[in-house]
């Protein structure tokens, strides 16, 4: 007979542990039993072949193990003297080979249970596994009562928000809140019938995206989600996984998920379009373009993480699977172009509702409880931080502790880098007071590793690196880091990690503020470091870099002085302001781009879209400061912020609102192609509308808007109408603008100290809105100079505009090139134009298209008032414009 060729490799880690475990059974054989096993072994052959008894006759304990592996394979020969050994009447032998063997490699082939059977066991595992989850002071709890819905809004299949603000543009869907039919609707099919297998939930740091992706784990698993869909999912924590040493295939990523090593995962691997893939921090990939993750294209494949994940994001790997993938929103960049034909939706946190429902959850107490949501909602800034779960969190922690010690919550502070701050102090304060220099000294020590992690992008530590700084069993250790045990190579590695990121991201800002300026390592690493980091990982260090700004301010840095004992340095708060200053001005539009009228806008490079919100990241530095001086000296060298293709979230709002009322004289703001976020009860706006629309028919706007509720830009505008606001200019281009949003514009420009000039260019304006900015600009307290109108389309509401003409008491330029004006219109226009009271100096309409008739009518104007400037082609004044007049964005 033809000797067989083995059914299993006879190489890897499982041949030879299969070895190793046969000869340990052979060899606890008495010689007897040794002839018995060789005898039944030649008399009752395996599936009808058997190793010719020349071989075994005189084989001993080694040359059997060697014959049996080298003819049905390592692990299959174990089953075969499995069965030998009950057969030759050896059964404590046998049965103590099958428990060695289940506990080591999982069960036999011949064993498996088939993956219909499988399933339900895997589902019963995940239950057990998810059904609590750690916070971040590692009490476990469980995720069906901890769980608080969170806002989801669908979003385009784009990792960036679309620019809206051409007429044809869509609108946003609204968020919704996240119970299993919005989960259920994260992979429905799109209107072409065709279903999504990638789908993305990005958001800030903080915001609820892991405990998202567990509740959808652990939802699937209870039934509740992808039925008849889904057989198999798989929670992969990216971070982890890039950081685990060795190769490992997907499959072996598989069984580390199951509950023993004998889950049928070739079976499973058959059908992957029945198998979801959640992979938790996807932005955590090195760059594309790094030679060492080309992506893995077989799931038996031993490789790098990052090529596991590279080979499943692109579909290299398993191209069918389903994959649920979450990133910070501010990493879109990382994720572009390794995945394919995503559907994104953002996580925006906690309704106002459900921060109520946190609270309630979180202190179990119905008084506490009460207590703490009523001192947060009065504090209006507060209460907008607790939409972040985690921020939420630690005020809840912060405020609870200070509820059982007795203490007055009055003392809160603005800021997520204050509540963190409070949150570290409230640890110190807990320790003895003769301990607390020790605990000090760790803290420092604690803040060196999390910079040393951040800069070298690394959320993991081994245990060498906390003996190096003597760290290993302090106060410090059990309470910021986590312990995790990985299996190694050889031996189970040990590592640590910050019990969350943002905790690893704060500790690295403080260490800025606690390192002596001759301290070793403060050159390298030091805080130039940080702030002129690679544009490739400034999105990784953007949380960082907002704690420093945080804890710049006087009333912060005097906190830190007295929490760690230590004098904290002007050194670093001078160096964070040259570094804002030498920003200058954002990068903006090239000139020459508005002119454009509604033609497709040309595209953007892929790179130059991870960079279109740094202006706004920026703006985020300086409101955590919250100190005026130091913003208003920061600002000092930008003649204007500028801000493109930002969907404003209202945390966004308030922060452009806090910077603009530190704007110095001469400043100006420039929205280009921007958008409001969808609000939760969008169905109301439609009506909101209308009604208002029918109001303003027969009572005058100001009387009856105050009825409605402020848009969601009316913080901006409020802060245009301060008094320490010295902004001149504003600019919207190509943003949308409801009747709301020029409502309360309208309102502002009444008061507005030092705002001169106002532009509306390619921007979306109805009739009422036009009228409700008019009323605005006829008011006798505005101080706009000149204002610049171009408007998509023929605008009958012009002539609320031009009527305003003969009662604004300071606008002295009018350009409404771009503008199509109706030969009706432009006689209405020339009228005003000779009315006494019209103080109207330039007027420019040099892109619009006049007949002839048109022409003389304005030449009839200039003849009547010789000291009118008006600029257009057909009009023999001056050929070119005032310099700006007519800039384009």
């Amino acid at each position: 007979m033809d000797e067989p060729e083995a059914s299993c490799p006879s190489t890897g880690p499982s041949a030879a542990v299969a070895r190793e475990l046969l000869l340990a059974a052979l060899e606890d054989l008495s010689q007897e039993q040794l002839k018995r096993f060789r005898h039944k072994l030649r008399d009752a052959p395996a599936d009808g072949r058997s190793i010719p008894w020349g071989r075994l006759e005189h084989a001993d304990a080694v040359d059997l193990a060697e014959q049996l592996t080298h003819f049905y394979g390592p692990e299959p020969a174990l089953d075969v003297a499995r069965k030998t050994l009950k057969r030759a009447d050896v059964r404590d032998v046998a049965a103590r080979l099958k428990e060695q063997r289940l506990q080591r490699l999982g069960r036999s082939s011949s064993a498996l249970l088939s993956v219909s059977e499988y399933r339900k066991e895997y589902r019963e595992h995940v239950l057990r596994q998810h059904a609590k989850v750690k916070e971040r002071n590692a009490h476990s709890v469980k995720i069906s009562k901890r769980f608080t819905k969170l806002l989801i809004a669908p979003e385009s299949g784009a990792l960036e928000e679309e620019a809206l603000g051409l007429a044809e543009a869509p609108e946003p869907r609204r968020a919704r809140r996240s119970d299993t039919h919005t989960f259920n609707r994260l992979y429905r099919r799109d209107k072409e019938g065709r279903r999504p297998l990638t789908v993305v939930l990005q958001g800030p740091a903080g915001i609820g995206k892991t405990m998202a992706a567990k509740k959808i784990l652990y939802d699937w698993a209870a039934g509740k989600l992808y039925q008849g869909q889904v057989d198999f999912a798989f929670f992969v924590p990216c971070g982890e996984l890039l950081e685990r040493p060795g190769a490992r295939s997907l499959a072996d990523l598989i069984l580390d998920q199951c509950p023993d090593r004998g889950a049928p995962v070739r079976q499973m691997l058959r059908q992957p379009q029945r198998l979801l893939f959640i992979l938790d921090g996807a932005d955590e990939l090195p760059a594309l373009d790094a030679p060492e993750v080309a992506p893995c294209t077989d799931p038996f494949e031993a490789a790098s993480g990052a090529r596991v994940l590279g080979g499943l994001l692109n579909k290299a790997l398993l191209p069918t699977a389903r994959l649920l993938v979450t990133a910070r929103a501010s990493a879109p960049g990382r994720l572009q172009g390794r995945l394919c034909s995503p559907q994104c939706a953002e996580v925006r946190g906690f309704s106002d509702k459900d921060k109520k429902k946190y609270f309630y959850k979180f202190f179990q107490d119905e008084w506490r409880a009460e207590r703490a949501y009523r001192f947060v909602k009065e504090n209006e800034t507060l209460f907008a931080l607790c939409f972040v779960p985690f921020v939420c969190w630690i005020v809840c922690t912060v405020l609870r502790q200070q509820l059982e010690l007795g203490r007055d919550l009055s003392r809160t502070s603005k800021t997520t880098t204050s509540m963190y701050l409070l949150f570290i102090a409230s640890v110190l304060s807990s320790a003895p007071a003769a301990d607390r220099p020790r605990v000090q000294g760790e803290l420092r020590k604690l803040c060196r590793l999390a910079r040393e992690g951040v800069l070298g992008h690394r959320a993991r530590f081994a245990e060498k690196d906390l003996e190096r700084l003597e760290l290993r069993g302090s106060k410090v250790q059990t309470l910021f880091l986590n312990k995790k045990e990985l299996p190694g190579v050889l031996e189970t590695e040990v590592t640590y990690q910050f019990t969350d990121q943002s905790f690893q991201e704060f500790f690295a800002a403080l260490s800025y503020l606690l390192e002596d300026e001759g301290s070793p390592g403060a050159e390298a690493g030091g805080i130039g470091t940080l702030l002129r980091g690679d544009a490739q990982l400034r999105h990784h260090l953007a949380l960082t870099t907002r704690f420093l700004f945080g804890l710049l301010s006087e009333e912060r840095m005097r906190d830190v002085e007295r929490h760690f004992g230590c004098a904290v340095s002007e050194r670093v708060k001078q160096h964070a302001l040259r570094w804002v200053q030498g920003q200058g001005c954002p990068r903006v539009a090239p000139e020459g781009t508005e002119v454009l009228e509604d033609t497709e806008e040309p595209e953007e490079e892929e790179e130059e879209e991870e960079e279109l919100n740094y202006p706004l990241e920026l703006l985020y530095c300086l409101y955590e400061s919250q100190e005026d001086a130091f913003v208003r000296q920061a600002l000092g060298s930008f003649r204007e912020l500028a801000l493109e293709r930002v969907c404003f979230s209202r945390m966004d709002v308030a922060v452009l609102s806090y910077c603009v009322r530190c704007c110095s004289a001469g400043q100006a703001l420039r929205l280009v192609s921007c958008r409001l976020a969808a609000a939760q009860e969008k169905k109301k706006k439609k009506s909101l509308v209308k009604r208002l629309q029918g109001r303003l028919g027969s009572s005058s706007s100001r009387a009856t808007t105050k009825q409605f509720p402020p848009s969601p830009l009316c913080p901006l505008f409020e802060a245009m109408t301060d008094q320490q606001c010295r902004l001149s200019s504003l600019t919207l281009a190509r943003c949308r603008l409801p009747d709301t949003v020029c409502r309360d514009l309208s309102e502002a420009l009444r008061a507005a100290p030092a705002l001169t000039e106002l532009s509306l260019l390619h921007s979306r304006l109805s009739e009422v809105g036009l009228r409700l900015l008019s009323e605005g600009l006829a008011w006798p307290q505005c101080r706009v100079q000149t204002l610049r109108l171009q408007l998509p389309g023929p605008q009958g509401a012009l002539q609320y505009l031009i009527a305003m003409l003969r009662q604004s008491p300071t606008l002295t330029t009018l350009d409404l090139s771009g503008c199509q004006l109706p030969s009706s219109m432009l006689t209405y226009l020339c009228a005003v134009l000779q009315h006494p009271a019209c103080s109207l100096q330039t007027l420019s309409l040099t892109s619009v298209e006049l007949s002839e008739g048109s022409v003389q009518e304005l030449r009839a104007v200039k003849t009547a008032k010789p000291d009118l400037v008006i600029l257009h082609p057909a009009l023999d004044s001056h050929p070119e414009p005032p310099t700006g007049l007519s800039r384009a964005l």
